[in-house]
Parts: structure tokens; sequence; C-alpha cells
């Protein structure tokens, strides 16, 4: 596998790039649906497929960009449970030595109904019940083993999803250790919308929203005022603006960037956002400037969507220089704006289709 970052790891350096935790769902998908389901009637969608879903998608998205990747979770003891362990752990070659199984368990499943460029979800899970070690006060939302090795690792980033008022301590502990921290965030149930609720937003390098989430959060009706505002929170607010790209401002430096979207035939926007973060995480260890990181983002992101599911749609290098070498450098400004990747490319060779979500768990092997 390509790899962006092998000329500057250094060997003392931590044993992985990224490391993440959360829940690990199964995600059923169906696409190709004219329409939301009418109550009383019977939908058919005319494609369908499953994959890992929940962390899962961001997970495999990084790892798929040749980034060695740690992820902590919970798995349940049935098929679904090891469908998805299978996929992640031998399929994309995700670290999983801190993730356990939980016996008695089921897997979290997720049903995404995609049409008309969007998608509506039904899930179903429990949260997962600590270990036979864990402490009392076993941290929210965090599944790791207590018996396995320091959680989390030395690790040179890692991503996590902003709960309001649901504390990961993880998050500072990460931070102290030296690990860049970049967060997004999801709708918050509770209405309030408050920043301050938002605790681990102190230890982070990068915050990633999007334009709803970050105008709510500042009270603003445009996103880059919002940006603009998440800014004097954060060294870094990057504001996902879907189709139409991506905004990101830099406290620091003031620096600002704006990277438009890449018009796609969108089949499934599941995990897209996960894989933005992924692209932005990617290039930032990789020390690319702010605009080549969110412009990678941005196309990182669409070509996800043209894909069944979350985690098993996101791209590998060999789409990317695909894109590039039969789309991007076709015309202007797509050619000036993404000629950096004429450089990163160099050492990318052609490599076999990555693994993509298919309408069954899988198939037995024929018999002999």
């Amino acid at each position: 596998m390509f790899d962006p970052l092998a000329a500057l790891r250094e060997r003392s350096g931590p044993g992985c790039d990224v490391y993440l935790t959360g829940t690990v769902f199964l995600d059923i998908i169906f696409t190709g649906l004219d329409s939301a389901p009418v109550r009383g009637t019977e939908s058919w969608a005319r494609g369908m497929g499953s994959s890992p879903g929940g962390i899962a998608n961001m997970a495999a998205a990084l790892a798929r960009l040749g980034l060695r990747t740690s992820l902590a979770a919970a798995f349940g003891d049935d098929m679904y449970g090891d469908y998805c362990r299978e996929e992640l752990e031998t399929g994309e070659g995700i670290d999983l030595s801190l993730s356990h199984t939980v016996p008695g368990w089921h897997s979290p499943v997720t049903v995404s109904m995609a049409y008309e460029g969007e998608r509506t979800m039904i899930s179903h899970g429990h949260e997962a019940p600590p270990g036979p070690h864990a402490p009392p006060h076993r941290e929210a939302g965090t599944a790791y083993d207590p018996d396995a090795p320091p959680c989390p690792p030395p690790a040179a980033a890692c991503v996590s999803s902003l709960v309001p008022g649901r504390p990961q301590e993880w998050v500072a502990t990460a931070a102290r250790r030296g690990s860049r921290v970049f967060a997004d965030v999801g709708w918050d149930e509770t209405g309030r919308w408050d920043l301050g609720a938002l605790a681990e937003l102190a230890h982070c390098e990068a915050f990633l929203p999007n334009a709803v989430e970050a105008m709510r959060y500042t009270r603003t009706d445009c996103p880059r005022a919002a940006a603009h505002a998440l800014a004097e929170h954060v060294p870094l607010a990057v504001v996902t603006l879907g189709a139409e790209g991506a905004y990101a401002v830099d406290a620091g430096t003031g620096e600002t960037a704006h990277a438009p979207g890449i018009p796609v035939e969108a089949l499934d926007t599941t995990g897209a956002g996960d894989v933005f973060v992924a692209g932005f995480v990617t290039g930032s260890l990789a020390g690319w400037p702010l605009p080549d990181r969110l412009a990678f983002a941005a196309l990182t992101s669409a070509l996800s969507v043209q894909e069944f599911g979350g985690s098993l749609s996101a791209p590998g290098w060999p789409e990317i220089a695909a894109w590039w070498r039969s789309t991007g450098c076709a015309q202007e400004p797509r050619r000036t704006r993404y000629a950096f990747l004429d450089r990163i490319l160099t050492g990318c060779a052609a490599a076999a289709p990555p693994r993509r979500a298919v309408p069954t768990l899988g198939f037995r092997p024929p018999e002999s």
C-alpha cells in the first residue's frame, strides 16, 4: 500500500499514526429509492449493500489512505460482530488489539435509505457493558478492554467525535502524550448547542463540524462566519459544506482556505463526513499546506459517495490517482488546484480494487 508518511516517520516515534475509539455498527444500506418510504406501503430498493459502520467509517478511511490505524471498540459475539471484525482487521489492516468481544451482546445495526442525494437512517443497539475488570467510573462512550495495553496508545494523532455533556477523558490523556487531536461533532440532542459543553474542544488542534452544526454552535447564519467564530475557540476551524466543499480558518496565522466541491453522481452519502476528516488528518500529518489539505479532504469525500456504505466506500490511493490522471488534470481550475497530487502520487502504483459493500454478509465457499 502507498504510504504518504513513509519519509516522515521517525524510528523512535509512536507505533500508530491514528488512534480512535467508538461504536461499530453493522450498516445495511438501501439505494435506488425514488422517494422516502410511505407509511402503509412497501418500497423496493434497486441496490443494497452491507458493511461495518459507525466508527468503522473513519477507521477504514484512514487505513485506506495508508495510515497505521488503531481502533478500540466493542464487538458483539454474533455473526454481525464477527463479520465487522474480519472486514476491519483482515480486510482493511486496522489494528484491533485494543478492541474486545462482549459475550452475549448483540451488534448495533443501522439501516440507511439513500434517496434524492440524502439519507435516512434507523438504528438499534445497546451500549456495550463494561468488561469484568472495568472500573466503576468507566467513562461513557469508551469501549476498549481495560486489560489491554495502555489506552489510548502513543499515536501521532487521534480522532474523536465530541458529544455535549459526555466527557471523554482519553482525549485529554492523548493530548498530554503529544497526540494531535482532530474532532468532529454530531447533532446536539439537548438542543442547547453550547460550545462550553464540548469539554474536549480545549485539547483539539482542529474542529471539523458541518455547516449546520457550526452555525448553531456559533449563533451565526453563514458557514464562513461560523468558521471565524469557531477559530476563537480552537486553533483550526474547518466547516464542511456538503457538495459545496469546505471552508477553513487558521486562528494562529489568520489564513483562510476554501475548497469547492467536486461534482459527482452521489449513490450514497453515508460516511462522507468521516472520509473528509480522514483526508484532512492525512494531509495534516503529511505537513501539507492548508489549501491542499482542504482540497484533498473534499476530493476523498466526493469519491466516497459514488459507492455503497460508509467504511467500504472510502477511496484508496489508486482510486485517487485514477481520478487525477483521467479527470482531475483535464481542465482548469481543477488542474491547478490539485497539481500537488503530481508530487504525492509519484510512488503510487496500481493495486487491486478495494473491497466494497455487498448485499449479503458473505458467501460460503463452493464445495469441493
